[in-house]
């Protein structure tokens, strides 16, 4: 019963967050309304309380809600479970279908992970003070290629799923228009390892924004965008890298 409701704090907390800001709300559908339009299909692949889920809807667009942490997927169902142009499947994503076991932040949901690597990359690093994973759970995984069969190709994919980004990405074979996926300065290898996975299916531009921000700076090849994050400094702790074929 405690660990429920520690559980059910924290997700409150991260809705406040995430939800509690109007102008949070308008630069996130600037900042997507350059990779979505009105009847698009977007897969969001780590939807947590669902605030991206909020701004695809906003610009019009068809979403699947992955996420397999049941008490951020019952959020999920609270939020969106009567809108018929959301999909949500409580599954992790990996490189290949089958179960995984994710490391539970009981009270920090959201950085819930399935790599055992990002638990000891956090453990003791600088702005990851007090995260604690106390708990493991046995969950489904699918791959981004079976969500395309099951759902359509998508115009976006958004991916973020703490330091599992790279295993998402080895079960894409066949890329989409743009995509997203997180990067954090405690696991800089994971996110050279998606910028070369993507430059190998064919991603020729990139670009970033750091933190919350929403705000993306220079487009940028595959090897300018490496070196830009092996040299950001410790302090900017993460963001989104944001990739397009053309």
């Amino acid at each position: 019963m405690f660990e429920t409701l520690r559980t059910a704090r924290a997700v409150l907390r991260s809705l406040r967050v995430y939800y509690g800001h109007r102008e949070r709300h308008t630069a996130m559908d600037q900042l997507y309304g350059a990779f979505v339009r009105s009847g698009d299909l977007v897969f969001d692949v780590g939807a947590h309380v669902g605030d991206r889920v909020g701004a695809f809807r906003r610009l019009g667009a068809k979403v699947v809600a992955v996420e397999p942490q049941p008490a951020l997927a019952l959020t999920l169902s609270a939020i969106y479970g009567r809108d018929r142009l959301v999909a949500i499947e409580r599954k992790a994503v990996g490189r290949a279908a089958g179960e995984i076991t994710l490391q539970v932040n009981i009270d920090n949901p959201t950085v819930t992970t399935a790599s055992d690597a990002f638990v000891k990359a956090a453990d003791g690093a600088a702005g990851w003070e007090g995260q604690r994973w106390g708990k493991s759970i046995v969950v489904p995984m699918t791959t981004l290629d079976a969500l395309i069969a099951a759902h359509g190709r998508p115009a976006f994919i958004k991916i973020d799923v703490e330091g599992f980004e790279a295993e998402a990405l080895e079960g894409l074979t066949q890329p989409v228009t743009a995509l997203s996926f997180e990067f954090t300065t405690i696991q800089r290898d994971v996110a050279k390892a998606c910028i070369d996975r993507c430059a190998a299916l064919g991603y020729m531009r990139f670009n970033a924004a750091l933190g919350e921000s929403q705000e993306l700076g220079e487009w940028r090849n595959a090897t300018d965008i490496a070196r830009w994050l092996e040299a950001l400094p410790h302090a900017a702790n993460s963001g989104d890298i944001y990739a397009r074929l053309d």
